[in-house]
């Protein structure tokens, strides 16, 4: 069984589109080579069309099988596993940032949409009906997506809410399986969506998720499940994850960056300085700027 650990990137292998700032992707499943080292995973929407194969969407304790066709929902601030269970799926996906959607005053906001909330169902399987109409959108958004025409970008978003509202007028499909070792997935997901906060590439940008209770969320568990899970697959507890990794980060802008103690502080989760120089000292016996001089 071939498995895709997705991490906000493209898991075909596919010629895209990129438009500047980089907002959208439309990719074909399949074809070529897909690169997409050069946008941030974190900002990310996704929305595929799967049109043949069947698959396995895994996240935190509960599952879904995909037997194709089907569309599927995912955010930037939940990792999963996407097992393929036979042949090589084809379709169709896009990449979005909320932003793409709010361009020029629009409204919809991805977070807040029912299809990509945390704790929702992000799979709808489609009938023959659905599937044509779908497909002929995505067709469609390739179609300008390659064109020359000055205002491709309004077409395309008028696409993109076309599918998102076709999908909400679906109720999504429930097949949900318990996976044989719920701790050991929670674990992971869990670490790996810890890692995916870093690095800090921006003294603007602050960690979305700080303590145990936001990571819980975002894997649609509750925190005393979570934390559980963690200590029993890594012997340590979830927090002492979050913090070691917290100094780590610190430790790197402090030592490669110039930014300030009070905007390293910031892009961390810490409202205040201060907090920051009580964490570090508590973690390393030092202050920061104590430890920056030191290097």
């Amino acid at each position: 069984m071939e498995q895709f650990e997705i991490v906000q990137r493209a898991e075909s292998r596919a010629p895209d589109i990129l438009f500047k700032p980089a907002q959208f992707r439309i990719s074909v499943v399949g074809e070529d080579q897909c690169t997409l080292a050069s946008y941030n995973r974190r900002d990310f929407y996704k929305i595929s069309l799967i049109l043949t194969g069947r698959s396995r969407l895994l996240y935190a304790n509960r599952g879904i099988e995909i037997v194709a066709p089907a569309l599927v929902f995912t955010n930037p601030l939940i990792p999963y596993s996407w097992e393929m269970l036979h042949e090589e799926p084809s379709g169709y996906f896009c990449i979005l940032s909320d932003s793409f959607l709010h361009h020029n005053g629009r409204t919809e906001n991805l977070e807040e949409s029912p299809l990509f909330k945390v704790g929702g169902d992000p799979i709808y399987h489609l009938n023959s009906e659905q599937t044509a109409y779908l497909e002929s959108i995505f067709q469609r958004i390739k179609q300008e997506a390659d064109s020359e025409y000055v205002f491709k970008l309004d077409v395309i978003r008028n696409q993109v809410s076309l599918i998102i509202h076709e999908a909400i007028k679906m109720q999504p499909a429930l097949a949900y399986f318990t996976h044989t070792n719920a701790s050991s997935r929670i674990a992971k997901l869990f670490l790996t969506l810890l890692e995916k906060q870093f690095p800090v590439d921006s003294p603007e940008n602050m960690l979305k998720l700080k303590k145990a209770s936001d990571y819980a969320e975002n894997l649609s568990v509750h925190v005393n499940h979570l934390n559980a899970a963690v200590q029993e697959v890594t012997g340590r507890s979830t927090t002492a994850h979050i913090n070691d990794r917290l100094l780590t980060e610190a430790k790197s802008l402090l030592q490669y960056t110039t930014w300030s103690v009070a905007d390293i502080a910031f892009s961390l989760g810490f409202e205040y300085a201060s907090y920051f120089n009580n964490f570090f000292k508590k973690h390393t016996g030092n202050t920061p700027l104590v430890f920056r001089k030191s290097l």
